[in-house]
């Protein structure tokens, strides 16, 4: 068995009960929100603000969702927001008590959202089989796609990711792979993402200029993050794991970061993610951050995009003595 997927869990009984819940037959994949990731306070923010959604669009229909996961498999409360949201009329009943029945339902449903939205097979991110299973992911893409499209003022809370892990059942064992995945984008600086920005003119036109403002910014963090024994040579190289960077904003904030919360020597990909989420939540909680930033970006070792976050914490910090 892949040691990631053993990762995923603080517990062998966490790794039983997932296990026995979500049963992979030979040769099926499956992609889950991690455990470690499945109760995060913007995951859940979500969920209240689409059942809320949901409950006050159906509101004369007398439904009421409790449960996104337990709610909705079935197809009934999807057929009737989309009957009151779009004004389409399915041919399908309206319950539909069999497993065979709220397959053909979903299927007739997710269709009619496919060719409303104009979307392409291979941009669906659920499938009919995928919300029958009640499965979370699936369900809330599909919820804030619609919500998207039908009613786009409706107010999501941005830039929520999950942590996922794909299994899939071989003829060797359970092979995994690990990803964050964006639920819905950040929309605080909407016009400075259309544009052009400093950082775009630096590295198209002015890459003269490069060597020069990263020796800038290499000594605004080497002056705070100098005083735990740590010397950044490299930007490039030395984000990527979300240490430093961790480090250099607990330094200049104030405040200590639990070596429980973070990965203090990352041995994969994965623990360098969930580094590098937790600094750019910490940004954005901070209230410095408010333009969206693909977390991949800054693993892969992408100079743009780093030096975009070191210029929010450089413009904000640098007259801070150390």
């Amino acid at each position: 068995m892949d040691p990631d997927f053993l990762n995923v869990f603080t517990q062998p009984a966490a790794l039983n009960q997932f296990l026995a819940e979500n049963v992979i037959a030979q040769g099926e994949k499956k992609k889950l929100i991690k455990p470690t990731s499945s109760n995060s306070p913007k995951l859940e923010e979500l969920k209240l603000l689409l059942i809320d959604w949901i409950n006050t669009t159906l509101k004369e229909e007398h439904i009421v969702v409790k449960s996104l996961e337990e709610d909705l498999y079935d197809g009934l409360v999807l057929h009737h927001l989309l009957e009151k949201l779009g004004s389409l009329k399915l041919d399908v009943d309206k319950i539909a008590l069999t497993e065979k029945k709220q397959r053909q339902k979903l299927s007739v449903i997710l269709d009619a959202v496919a060719k409303c939205l104009q979307l392409e097979e291979s941009q669906l991110k659920w499938s009919v089989e995928s919300i029958l299973r009640k499965d979370l992911l699936s369900t809330v893409h599909l919820l804030v796609a619609i919500a998207k499209h039908f009613q786009p003022d409706l107010a999501m809370p941005p830039n929520v990711q999950v942590e996922t892990i794909t299994i899939e059942n071989t003829s060797r064992g359970l092979k995994t792979a690990s990803a964050v995945e964006c639920i819905t984008e950040n929309k605080g600086n909407l016009e400075a993402q259309s544009k052009d920005d400093a950082f775009d003119e630096l590295f198209s036109r002015a890459p003269d200029k490069l060597d020069a403002v990263k020796q800038v910014f290499l000594q605004f963090v080497n002056q705070h993050v100098g005083k735990l024994g740590l010397n950044v040579k490299d930007i490039e190289s030395q984000f990527s794991d979300g240490v430093i960077l961790l480090l250099l904003i607990g330094q200049l904030e104030g405040y200590f970061l639990n070596l429980r919360d973070f990965f203090l020597t990352p041995a994969s990909t994965t623990e360098m993610l969930h580094n590098v989420n937790l600094a750019l939540d910490l940004l954005t909680d901070g209230g410095l951050l408010n333009f969206s930033v693909n977390s991949e970006d800054i693993v892969n070792g992408d100079m743009k995009t780093t030096m975009r976050i070191l210029y929010c914490l450089y413009s904000k910090y640098k007259t801070k003595e150390t």
